[in-house]
């Protein structure tokens, strides 16, 4: 208060004047005394108001409130402006900070999106988490619109970007506005939000022995994900044995991923170990732990926790494993059994940093996949939900949806949701329904629209599309009317008794018995006569030009020659 004189705030500071000796603070009295003018003030205020309600209500509903309220113990430990009506002294944070962590994995309800029929390998969603995004083994990558899609939950677009390669990896970048598309080719790709091609990196030269030497992958890719803080910048990692823009060990990285801050940079190697890098120093590992996972087996995932502290890596040895960075010689905790058929099994925190959760792999018909919740603190199986009869890939747990995703083996997306503790999301498609076509809407043909066209040739404007269907009813070209019954022996190419097809009139000739026992040539004399009186085929054709024929007359010599041959002849 302004009202305190310079002795009462030398007093309670802990000191008697300004002289030549050494100031000394009593920093208790000063913090007690704060506490208390905060109080003072608070109760001030919350008097004037109890007051100014009583003066503006009834007078005959009671007596008016005292002028100094009294206050109670709750009171006395009020620090700042009045507590608002209906609050109690116990806040929800103290609540939270008791209540058990499983309680709040949001598993009551879930919903089914169909990517395909085979392994959904990526997933990605927006920061925003109005978008998703999966890609499987079936080269197609699937675009979902929460906020667009009714219970249908139909994807709005699907494209395949990478042609005919097995999608690895999908990442929203920082500010959502493109994605990260790993293939199983050597470029990756960079998509906007509706699937348009951004920019595709450039191959490297696959003739070159040194990485360094060359810009750009030579071999498959694995991985990739986008800076957290710079928004232009993503890294990959390749077969050919580089994380770029850094070059690795001569080890294949499997899986790599940013912190939480964008200042370290980790992969996951073949080898089985985890090398973790400064961004802004130098190519030499910072961290680097030789036998993190059994040689051979793919390190599937790595994760930062939120805090930035904690790394988790799920391995191909059925392990998942908490590292300190802080000491990266050995993990603080290791979980066993969790079966990893994949190279792309996930591994997540939850957006409180007090669980971490993974997917298990099964062979077909042999159980199924789950996903399995760890306590970080004591790195115990806290929950597990069975997701279908497949392999559980990819995971994630949104944020700001508070909403869990899953990609299976057997090509579906499983979305699961709390109504009460999630948001916007799932929850949005689910709110509507799917709207009827009506068929008297669709246009009969395109309309092309000619405004500065000559009234001569300007069509007409459609003004009732039902009115066109029914007119464009009565025309039979345009509504294909069937022709009528023939009638008679044909017609077009039709028959008309037996059937119309060619098939049916050929059989009925087959049947027809069309024998003739006559004489032929008995049937041709008959002929003659009308041919010599009236000729028309090829006499009139040489009537004039035709000589008239002469013969030899036939001699008696002739006549006994032709009797019998001379070497025929008896000789005596």
């Amino acid at each position: 208060p302004s009202g305190q004189s310079d002795g009462d705030i030398a007093s309670v500071m802990g000191f008697s004047g300004f002289g030549k000796k050494a100031r000394t603070f009593d920093l208790t009295a000063i913090f007690e005394q704060t506490r208390r003018t905060a109080i003072e003030r608070s109760q001030r205020v919350l008097g004037t108001k109890r007051s100014e309600s009583s003066s503006d209500s009834d007078s005959e509903i009671g007596p008016p409130l005292p002028p100094q309220h009294k206050p109670e113990e709750d009171d006395e430990e009020l620090v700042g402006p009045p507590l608002p009506p209906g609050y109690t002294a116990h806040s929800d944070e103290d609540e939270d900070e008791g209540e058990d962590p499983v309680k709040k994995i949001p598993d009551t309800h879930e919903i089914t999106l169909q990517h395909g029929t085979k392994m959904v390998s990526a997933l990605g969603l927006d920061p925003s988490g109005a978008r998703l995004v999966s890609g499987g083994y079936d080269f197609d990558v699937r675009f979902w619109d929460f906020a667009g899609m009714d219970q249908t939950l139909q994807a709005f677009r699907t494209l395949q970007p990478c042609e005919c390669h097995q999608i690895k990896s999908l990442q929203y970048s920082v500010t959502g506005d493109v994605i990260l598309v790993i293939s199983g080719n050597a470029q990756a790709k960079v998509l906007d939000r509706d699937g348009f091609n951004v920019m595709e990196c450039m191959k490297g030269d696959q003739y070159i022995v040194d990485m360094a030497n060359t810009k750009g992958h030579t071999a498959m890719l694995n991985c990739g994900c986008w800076h957290p803080k710079i928004k232009e910048e993503f890294m990959t990692c390749s077969n050919d044995g580089t994380v770029r823009t850094w070059d690795g060990k001569k080890v294949i990285p499997i899986c790599c991923t940013y912190s939480r801050d964008g200042k370290l940079v980790a992969a996951g190697c073949q080898d089985g170990s985890i090398q973790i890098w400064d961004r802004n120093l130098s190519v030499h590992t910072k961290y680097h732990c030789r036998q993190a996972h059994v040689p051979g087996s793919a390190t599937s995932c790595l994760a930062f926790s939120y805090d930035g502290m904690t790394l988790a890596s799920r391995g191909g040895d059925d392990t998942l494993k908490l590292w300190d960075i802080r000491n990266f010689k050995k993990p603080v905790n290791v979980a066993n059994g969790l079966t990893n058929y994949s190279e792309m099994t996930d591994c997540c925190f939850s957006p409180d940093d007090k669980l971490l959760f993974t997917g298990t792999s099964v062979k077909k018909d042999e159980g199924n996949g789950k996903l399995v919740f760890f306590d970080r603190t004591t790195f115990q199986k806290v929950y597990q939900i069975d997701v279908t009869n497949a392999s559980v890939v990819r995971c994630l747990w949104h944020p700001k949806l508070n909403q869990i995703m899953v990609g299976t083996g057997n090509g579906l997306v499983k979305v699961y949701y709390d109504p009460l503790k999630s948001y916007r999301g799932a929850k949005l498609c689910l709110a509507k329904t799917k709207r009827k076509e009506k068929h008297t809407e669709m246009l009969a043909q395109d309309y092309i629209i000619t405004p500065h066209a000559l009234p001569m040739f300007r069509e007409a404007r459609q003004r009732s599309t039902k009115k066109q269907l029914e007119k464009d009813r009565l025309d039979p070209k345009k509504s294909h009317k069937p022709e009528p019954p023939v009638s008679g022996p044909g017609r077009g190419g039709r028959v008309a008794a037996h059937g119309g097809t060619l098939s049916s009139f050929i059989v009925k000739n087959i049947a027809l018995d069309k024998t003739d026992d006559s004489n032929p040539r008995e049937a041709i004399l008959r002929h003659a006569q009308a041919a010599a009186e009236d000729p028309y085929w090829v006499a009139p054709a040489y009537t004039q030009t035709q000589p008239e024929p002469l013969f030899a007359e036939a001699s008696d010599e002739d006549e006994e020659a032709d009797k019998e041959p001379e070497w025929k002849k008896r000789k005596i």
